[in-house]
């Protein structure tokens, strides 16, 4: 999971927790100030509590005696809580979650709340970080792809981006048994980042945790941490850095439109290699040819996206202008 995100779901029902308590304490205040002897049962039941170890060692009818004794208290305070108006379980916490009394945990284990809280912070993060709306495999349309064969590789577009589309499916449903990274190249607007963000979103809603980032923004990154001066962005830096190399799946959209340096190619294989040497798979967009891509970065480099990544072919023409042209946009 990702830790800062965790810290934000954590610090959220914290809050939540603090609200119960506070309202439990006023309930408390309420009761005992109408009916003082609602105080009085809830003392007669605490003081039963120390009194356990002793009846287990007494024996089974001590403890027998000791819950009917229990069970009469409750059952007192029930009825005078009814009597005055109340509902019986008011004074029984008014916790958001009663299994883990807003702890966010039951037994050691994280409880279904603070993992759905978690989500949410992944799902706002993601739409922070991404910038594009409501993408999602569902609104994929093939219909924006010719049906036609290319005259130069004989396949319609619209047959390849099937199966591209298919394969990118596959891959985000069962991301957890997956191994594979993907390289997705073609043109300008032939859904490369439309999919990246699908694939982000649902592996996001399965609660692994997803860094998406552009070339510029990842690599940007590096630099801060390496050059910046300002304590707090270079903080920043470290923690973007740290965590596009451990979350469990990396997005690094628009590989070649970030400024091509020494250091910038020195960054990106780091940023590379870190995560294929931990097994963590990494999901590369680029408009660049594999001629291009051998032109900008070092052989290092291309032979890991190249050899480590299975290239996925975007074909058809460019999407924003034909949505321009139907009047889709």
């Amino acid at each position: 999971m990702d830790g800062k995100l965790l810290a934000q779901a954590r610090e959220e029902k914290e809050n939540i927790r603090r609200r119960a308590v506070q309202t439990d304490r006023l309930r408390h205040e309420e009761v005992y100030a109408r009916v003082p002897a609602l105080r009085r049962l809830d003392g007669q039941i605490a003081a039963l509590v120390p009194r356990v170890a002793a009846a287990a060692a007494d024996g089974p009818e001590a403890l027998d005696a000791l819950r009917r004794e229990s069970l009469d208290l409750q059952a007192r305070r029930a009825e005078l809580l009814v009597e005055n108006g109340w509902p019986m379980d008011y004074l029984d916490g008014s916790w958001d979650c009663p299994r883990c009394r807003d702890t966010g945990f039951v037994e050691g284990r994280m409880c279904s709340c603070l993992k759905r809280l978690y989500d949410q912070a992944q799902t706002r993060d993601l739409s922070e970080l991404i910038k594009l709306g409501s993408e999602s495999f569902g609104t994929f349309d093939l219909g924006l792809y010719d049906d036609r064969p290319d005259p130069a590789s004989g396949v319609a577009p619209r047959a390849q981006m099937e199966t591209v589309f298919g394969i990118c499916y596959d891959y985000a449903l069962d991301f957890g048994r997956r191994r594979e990274n993907y390289l997705f190249r073609g043109g300008t607007g032939l859904g490369k980042t439309f999919l990246a963000a699908c694939i982000a979103r649902e592996v996001a809603r399965q609660g692994f945790s997803v860094v998406y980032k552009t070339a510029v923004e990842a690599l940007g990154a590096y630099e801060d941490q390496r050059f910046e001066r300002d304590a707090g962005a270079s903080a920043r830096a470290d923690a973007l850095v740290r965590r596009m190399g451990e979350c469990d799946l990396l997005i690094l959209d628009d590989l070649g439109t970030e400024m091509v340096t020494e250091f910038t190619r020195s960054a990106l294989y780091t940023l590379i290699n870190t995560r294929l040497v931990g097994r963590k798979k990494t999901v590369v967009t680029t408009n660049l040819t594999a001629a291009q891509m051998e032109k900008n970065y070092t052989p290092q480099i291309v032979s890991r996206l190249e050899g480590e990544f299975q290239v996925l072919s975007f074909a058809g023409s460019d999407i924003r202008i034909l949505k321009k042209e139907r009047g889709l946009e």
